[in-house]
């Protein structure tokens, strides 16, 4: 149901921090931020053009994997800089490295196999009922009572980034054109999936969540660390399995894929991911919002002004353009791309929610 436009709504209520600490006003919305992502991301009937502030990742302690990688917001309290780091789920142990805001495989720790066929006799399987599940449900009742839409977060990587953490980069990659290793991984991304899908099981019956977003960076600055035909026939059957997972739960499968992958994006969609945020600087997200924004919800990044330098009208003139460009056809749907917070300032911010938020009433 269309919910008509007012303008009391430009009243900034609180300046939110997103990617990079950008600072992006928060309107005076007509509904929740949950519910404007999940209109957006579910229904396909947006409220308004939504910036990212809408949504945020949970990263659970209970999950092995979120401490190992520095990443761990349980009752909205983040751990120390000296408690990042450790064993994930697979007994892989990680160094948080501050410099990079990351973490990385221990250094001199030996891989679980070189030979993807070895994977059978080599991996040992987390045993994820032993986990506290129901101690971690209490303790993050009241943080998940928020107004944003929640998302788990898979920080290993769905297929090929967790094959890295098994038997490291030059290994993977080698595996993933080995004619004689390609059996032994279909078989190991089979398994893999089941396990994610008894994971968003457990996090489905634990938490009040409404999506999941899996990392899995896929290229470089330059290009894809592999071909097209190398994700389709490896990675994708067994990210369908999950996403359709996801799907009978009702909720998002939202896809974090670093790297130039424009030519992966069939991929991406054939997996039956609904959003994918390209890295803007490496990928024309505007052609590929063209192209494939009626198969899936893209992070598009509007052309850049200068908030020094440009006038109010100039500003206020960009993000009407951007609105009318990418927001009025029914059939597309975008978000913005993270990597425009820090020009998500008031001038902007109010005029691209208020051009966005007129259209969308009509539609």
């Amino acid at each position: 149901m269309a919910i008509p436009f007012s303008t009391n709504e430009l009243a900034i209520v609180e300046i939110s921090k997103a990617f990079r600490d950008a600072s992006v006003p928060v309107f005076h919305y007509p509904v929740t931020m949950r519910e404007a992502w999940r209109r957006m991301a579910i229904d396909k009937k947006p409220v308004w053009l939504c910036t990212g502030v809408e949504a945020f990742s949970f990263y659970p302690d209970v999950i092995p994997d979120n401490r190992a990688r520095g990443c761990v917001n349980d009752g909205g309290c983040r751990i120390t800089e000296e408690e990042k780091g450790g064993t994930d789920m697979f007994g892989i142990e990680w160094i948080y490295v501050p410099v990079a805001e990351g973490s990385m495989e221990k250094p001199g720790c030996p891989h679980l196999f070189e030979d993807a066929n070895d994977w059978g006799s080599s991996v040992k399987w987390p045993d994820i009922d032993s986990w506290d599940w129901e101690g971690s449900k209490k303790l993050n009742e009241e943080f998940l009572k928020n107004s944003q839409f929640r998302y788990i977060t898979f920080l290993n990587g769905f297929g090929f980034e967790r094959l890295i953490s098994f038997m490291g980069f030059e290994a993977a990659a080698m595996a993933l054109v080995d004619e004689e290793q390609q059996d032994a991984l279909k078989g190991l991304f089979d398994r893999l999936s089941d396990l994610y899908c008894r994971i968003v099981d457990k996090c489905c019956e634990a938490y009040d969540i409404d999506g999941f977003m899996v990392h899995d960076d896929w290229g470089t600055q330059r290009a894809p660390f592999f071909s097209f035909e190398t994700g389709r026939n490896l990675l994708v059957p067994y990210m369908k399995k999950v996403t359709d997972h996801i799907h009978s739960k009702g909720k998002v499968a939202e896809l974090h894929s670093c790297g130039c992958n424009e030519m992966q994006i069939e991929n991406y969609i054939a997996a039956g991911w609904d959003i994918w945020g390209p890295m803007s600087n490496i990928n024309d997200t505007q052609k590929l919002f063209e192209k494939y924004g009626d198969k899936i919800i893209l992070g598009v990044t509007p052309d850049i002004y200068d908030p020094e330098k440009d006038s109010e009208e100039t500003i206020r003139q960009k993000a009407d353009a951007f609105v009318q460009k990418f927001c009025c056809d029914p059939n597309k749907i975008c978000i913005i791309n993270r990597y425009f917070g820090p020009y998500l300032q008031r001038t902007y911010a109010e005029e691209l929610y208020k051009a966005s938020r007129l259209i969308y009433e009509n539609n």
